[in-house]
């Protein structure tokens, strides 16, 4: 639905990239490739149990990613990441019981940003989040439809409520404006930010948001 936004080979000052799941729209050979090139130490943060299938797709050494399973730890250049389920729209494990899509929460500096991933709601996920002090909330707003035939995520108003039961300060929605049977509009999303209290802020493609104060 958009053109690209920038060149991914023009972004050389990256030091770490997450994939939370193998769909294309979040391990896309032809944005990481070029990253990889343009950023030599780089780091890419991926669930454990897609490492042989990330491999495959980026052509790159299998032991070079940095794999993580939900409820653990890792560093990832200069960030520290803890992993969480996601549900999009199950929580799926491989044979060995490790989560195939996952959230991430990254403390950077004195931020920590809640990255879900894809997903829906899910039991216990506010109980999960919680206790991290998030700041920053990324979170997908384009709903599930059956008619679509693909996994689902949060609805706007879903996405507003997590935000708002989790204590995050601020709230930006993505996950739509991308494909255009797979989209929803902002509307929801916002309308239920204002009813709700919730901080949030609903991004132009291209544009940048950012904070001259750091979170209290």
């Amino acid at each position: 639905m958009t053109e690209l936004v920038i060149d991914p080979a023009r972004l050389d000052f990256i030091h770490a990239v997450t994939s939370t799941h193998n769909h294309t729209d979040h391990l896309d050979a032809e944005t990481l490739r070029p990253l990889m090139q343009a950023n030599p130490g780089m780091q890419l943060l991926i669930p454990e149990a897609n490492r042989a299938f990330v491999a495959g797709r980026l052509q790159c050494e299998a032991g070079w990613p940095v794999g993580i399973n939900d409820g653990e730890t890792a560093a990832a250049g200069p960030f520290d990441c803890a992993a969480v389920p996601a549900a999009h729209e199950t929580i799926d494990r491989d044979e060995e019981g490790r989560a195939t899509q996952l959230g991430f929460i990254i403390k950077m500096g004195a931020w920590t940003v809640y990255h879900s991933g894809d997903t829906i709601p899910y039991a216990g996920m506010e109980d999960l989040l919680g206790p991290h002090g998030i700041d920053l909330a990324l979170l997908p707003i384009n709903g599930r439809r059956p008619e679509r035939n693909v996994a689902g995520n949060l609805w706007g108003r879903e996405a507003a409520q997590l935000a708002h039961d989790i204590g995050a300060k601020m709230v930006i929605p993505c996950h739509y404006d991308m494909f255009e049977f797979n989209s929803e509009p902002p509307d929801e999303f916002a309308a239920s930010c204002e009813q709700l209290g919730q901080a949030h802020r609903v991004l132009k493609n291209g544009e940048r948001w950012g904070s001259d104060s750091p979170p209290t």
